[in-house]
């Protein structure tokens, strides 16, 4: 990934802040992606940063919940967190590990802590899936950390490639329709980086540590917990970044699936309809 892989680069359309919320039992996060940029980040559906070293923010956990109709894809950065679902998998979820769950038809899951002190830090990101496999059967996949893909590019920026890859470099995950593309950046002091990026994709980029400038030279000044919306230009082919102190941050990006979106909480299915469905399956047992 050399300054010279990109033509044109994408500006950043606007800049969002987090909203503080709580979910599950109690725990405290960032929900970045709120539902009211669904549209325009499709294929995304959500993304929750969360990052406390306070166990009262986290000790009680995610206890059991259903999905449908969606990928739910947890990616830690530190902590310890215990995955068990009613489709019989059971995971460790580590530092630099990644939990890729399919939810389509329905599954029951619970996501508890194995720790009673220290820092919690990650990100749930949720993904769509097409009307046509929606209903098809869930799956799951733990990725350790040692799975995920990392290699050097240019400035001596070291990237973490969960989905969809990079300049050639392969993924630990990758995905048909929505074609994610997911990077862990992370860029040391004065570092600049061009990161292709298929032009039809909406894709976003959100800073974890320090500022990264997005976008042609000078590019726009995104801070720590703030996340820049790419524009979706065709004549774009990917996104320039650079720091003048070290920064990190995620980029993601999808290929969107242009149908409707109709969510009742942990239900995301195309009408009203399948929603009083989905509601009614999982109430009455049927989901795995």
């Amino acid at each position: 990934m050399h300054m010279d892989t990109i033509t044109k680069s994408r500006e950043v359309e606007r800049v969002v802040a987090g909203v503080a919320t709580s979910d599950g039992a109690g725990v405290r996060l960032t929900r970045v992606l709120t539902q009211d940029l669904q549209r325009r980040l499709d294929p995304f559906l959500m993304l929750d940063a969360f990052r406390s070293d306070d166990p009262r923010d986290y000790i009680a956990g995610f206890p059991e919940h259903p999905h449908r109709g969606f990928e739910t894809v947890t990616y830690m950065l530190a902590g310890r967190m215990r995955h068990r679902d009613s489709a019989g998998n059971e995971g460790l979820l580590t530092a630099g590990a990644v939990q890729w769950m399919t939810a389509a038809r329905g599954i029951v899951h619970s996501e508890m802590p194995e720790q009673e002190d220290g820092l919690m830090e990650g990100f749930q990101l949720w993904l769509n899936l097409p009307a046509r496999t929606k209903m098809t059967a869930p799956g799951y996949r733990d990725i350790p950390a040692q799975e995920i893909p990392e290699f050097d590019a240019a400035d001596g920026v070291r990237v973490r490639a969960i989905a969809g890859g990079a300049s050639g470099h392969p993924a630990a995950v990758t995905r048909p329709d929505t074609e994610p593309v997911f990077l862990d950046l992370h860029l040391p002091a004065g570092a600049r980086l061009d990161v292709p990026l298929p032009a039809g994709h909406n894709a976003f980029v959100y800073v974890y540590r320090g500022t990264l400038r997005v976008g042609a030279t000078p590019g726009r000044s995104v801070a720590s917990a703030q996340m820049a919306i790419l524009e979706t230009r065709a004549d774009a082919d990917g996104v320039a970044l650079a720091c003048d102190e070290a920064a990190r941050a995620i980029l993601v990006a999808g290929r969107p699936l242009n149908e409707p979106i109709a969510q009742h909480g942990p239900f995301v299915m195309n009408t009203r309809d399948e929603l009083v469905q989905a509601v009614h399956d999982f109430q009455t047992g049927r989901f795995v």
